[in-house]
Formats: C-alpha cells, structure tokens, sequence
C-alpha cells in the first residue's frame, strides 16, 4: 500500500459518499443505530471501574453519563475535524476498553479510593498530551500497511469482537445462575433472525436501518419474558451534566502515568488498524495525513475527556461493521450519532432508553456486526496475492497469534501486568506480527515472491528446481 493511496470511488455531483449530507431523518435514524451499537462498549468500563471503586448509584449513574458526552466530543472531532485533526471518515469514538485492566490495577493500588479517579485522570490527560505530540511521526507506520496486513488486522478486528457478542447473548451478568440460559440465547437468536430477514426481505432506507429495527423488535420480543427492564426510564433525571473536575482535580503519579501511556500506544495501533479498515471499506484508503489527524482526534480526545470526568478515548471497531453492513458511509451520519452521546450525557433520561435494550438482544444484533468486519477482511486479503506462499505464511501466523487472547485468554498470564495489555489484545498483537512478518518475507532482500504456491507446506520455486 502506498503513502497516498489515490480515491477511485466514483462521485456524485463531485462529492465522495463519505462527505455526502443525507436527509436528515436518515442521518438521524442511522446516527442512531450506531450509537445502539456501540452503546454497550461506552459504559461498560465506567461500570466495571466505578464498581472497583465502590461507587454510590448516584455517582456511578454520573460517570457513565459523563463518558457518553465526552465520547460524543470525541466523535465531533473525528468526524467533523477542525484544522489538522479529525480524520473527517464515519469514525464513531469512545472509551477504549484497553484501559480498563491497568484502571482497575490504579484503583486496587490506591489506598484512599477518592483518590483513584484523579490518579487515572491525570494519567489519561498526559498520555493523551504525549500522543498527540506523537501522531505525526506515529502516522508514517501505514507504509508498512499494504493489503496482505490490513486484511489480515481486519479479519482479526472482526474476530476479536465476537466473543464480545457471545458474551452479551449469554445475559447481562456471569455470575447469574440463569447466564447462557435458553431464553438470554433464544432472544439473541430471534435477534439474529429478525435483522437477517430485514436485510434479505425489505429495500432501500428499510434495509440500512436493519439493525435498529431489529434491536427495537428484539426488545419488544423480550418484554413478555420479563428481560426488558423499563427501571433505568423511570429513576432518570431530565438533565443532569458532567460538570468539570467533579471527582477532584486530577493528580500525576509516574506509575500510573507510565501505565495509562503504554494504553495509548495499544489504543493508537488499533486506530491506526482501524482506519485502515474503515479507509477499505468506505473506498477512501487512508493515507499518512488522514492517520495523523485521526490520532490527534483520538489523543486530543482522551487528553480532554478527563475534564468532564471521562476516560480514554479511541475508535470503536464495532461501528465499522455497521458501515461495512449498511453501506451508509457518510461522517456526517455518525456525526449525528456524536450529537446523540452528548444529548445522552446531558439528559440521562434519554440514556436510559437505549439501555433498556436487554443484553442477550445486543448480542443477537452483534453476530452480524462484527461477523460483518472480519468478512471486509476476508475481501481484503483476496485481494492481497495469496497466491504467493510468503503472503499465506503471513496471514497463517499473524491469525494464529492475534486469536491466541480469544482461544487462550491466559495464554500469557506468566508476563508482567505491563507487557500484558499489549499481549492481551489480538487485534495489538496480531497487527504487530504481520508489519514484521511483512518486513521479513516481502521486504528484506530480494525475498522469494514464487507465484504457483498457494499453500505454505508445498516447495517453493528453489526446490523444484533442484528436483
């Protein structure tokens, strides 16, 4: 892949389906459907770690809240852009679930636990500072990005999700006696069959919309087996807003510093990974500039979000599927979404009504979604040369290692906490494999590019010749 890919989609009236403003019902209804699909992913690390902290309802209710409204600037940014930030792609950002092992780890290591929250948001506020300062020389990596790695980090992104989609199916809570019970994983099948027969059976704006229809008839479905709980509707308030600092100012300690900065280099791996991906899907490839500005959307994003008491921010890879899926690629769709987070962080009334979505419903909807961007990959990588047995023993590795965390999750449960939240993430180590295998069998020296071997265990050119 070069530097500066050059745009072959076709236009309309000059303009690419990226920057196309579409009906606002439209824009609205889709901007929507991907705030439904990325909702979980938003709030579940401020649940996991204001319960480590041991957070008040009332608390826990506001650092969600919180973390839906600075996902929702984050979006803006990416999005719309302003000056040399925003890689302007359908990128929908969020809090990045990579930080929240190593924010659990501040809190256990926290002996006040008032205090936990400015740690980790001091942390956050630097790392996110030292990688904006990095995003220009951070970008220069997508040379190393040519097909056979991007599909193979896209299929990995597709992979990895889904045990997160598996998981919802099974309920909402793994310590339930009824998690993975026949009517959590009937209501995720219905799920499943209802946006399947919405795509196959309806047309035009119908059919984009599949997936919120579905979630909306999955919904609807469960409430008779008493899963739908209305609770969250009733307990809301109006508005309610993430005022500045509300924990305490923030605190700098080295240590956690050092932690939450080793997140940010796994976070913009993964952006980079992701827009790559998105930059196939949207046939708009991404190039160096696009990269940079998508990284200091992401970086701004995160070094900003702990003013109003959010966590890190990072692109949300689930959201790709949506777009691989319903072929609506227009930014200022997900923009939309964007207005939808921060309208949610300042009403949790509003919030509330997408989480009355049950799990198990969620998880029915995520087969596709997810199962949508590893099939993206697959498309990529037939286009890779796979033909060439350095290019299969490429993707044959690089998969292997990536699915070891989904297969084996304590595969690595020897190596320091720090190496582990490289090591722990597929989509990381998968995409770190591939650039080096790439560099190695394409790159250093002539290397042996035999173009009748398809599959690695055949002899290559060199031994048929001596044969």
């Amino acid at each position: 892949m070069s530097a500066h890919p050059v745009d072959e989609t076709p236009v309309v009236d000059g303009i690419h389906p990226v920057d196309e403003k579409l009906p606002a019902l439209k824009m609205a209804t889709s901007g929507l459907q991907h705030v439904a699909a990325m909702y979980a992913g938003v709030v579940a690390p401020p649940l996991i770690v204001g319960a480590a902290i041991g957070l008040s309802g009332t608390e826990l209710t506001f650092l969600t809240g919180a973390c839906l409204f600075t996902a929702g600037l984050a979006t803006f940014l990416q999005t719309l852009g302003i000056w040399k930030i925003g890689a302007r792609l359908p990128f929908v950002n969020g809090v990045t679930f990579a930080g929240v092992a190593p924010m659990t780890a501040i809190v256990a290591s926290t002996g006040d636990k008032s205090d936990a929250l400015p740690i980790i948001f001091g942390a956050v506020i630097v790392a996110g500072l030292l990688g904006f300062l990095a995003a220009p020389v951070f970008c220069k990596a997508v040379r190393f990005f040519p097909p056979v790695v991007t599909g193979t980090v896209i299929t990995l992104i597709g992979v990895s999700l889904l045990p997160v989609a598996f998981g919802w199916a099974q309920g909402p809570d793994p310590a339930a006696d009824d998690y993975g019970s026949t009517t959590y994983l009937s209501l995720a099948g219905i799920t499943l069959v209802l946006v399947l027969l919405l795509r196959r059976f309806t047309r035009g704006f119908v059919k984009q919309i599949a997936v919120l229809l579905g979630l909306v008839a999955g919904t609807l479905v469960a409430v008779p087996f008493g899963v739908t709980d209305f609770g969250p509707v009733a307990d809301a308030r109006l508005v309610g807003f993430p005022t500045p600092f509300h924990f305490g100012a923030p605190q700098f300690h080295i240590a956690a510093i050092l932690s939450m900065c080793v997140v940010m280099v796994v976070s913009m791996t993964e952006s980079t990974a992701d827009m790559l991906a998105l930059g196939e899907i949207v046939e708009r490839p991404a190039d160096e500039r696009t990269i940079a500005a998508g990284l200091r959307a992401d970086t701004l994003g995160s070094a900003l979000s702990p003013l109003f008491n959010g966590f890190m921010c990072s692109a949300f890879a689930q959201n790709i599927g949506l777009v691989a899926m319903t072929r609506v690629r227009s930014r200022f769709v997900v923009a939309f979404g964007g207005g939808f987070l921060v309208l949610m962080g300042l009403c949790p009334a509003a919030a509330s009504l997408i989480a009355v979505v049950p799990r198990p419903v969620l998880g029915g909807a995520g087969v596709v979604l997810f199962g949508s961007v590893a099939a993206s990959g697959i498309q990529t990588l037939v286009r890779a040369g796979l033909d060439r047995d350095n290019n299969v023993l490429i993707v044959a590795v690089s998969l292997a290692v990536g699915i070891v965390p989904i297969t084996a999750p304590g595969f690595y449960h020897a190596f320091p906490e720090t190496a582990r939240i490289v090591l722990d993430s597929g989509i990381s180590t998968g995409c770190v494999t591939a650039v080096l295998l790439n560099l190695v069998f394409n790159h250093l020296g002539k290397g042996r590019q035999a173009q009748d071997v398809t599959h690695p265990m055949e002899a290559g050119e060199e031994i048929a010749a001596v044969h």
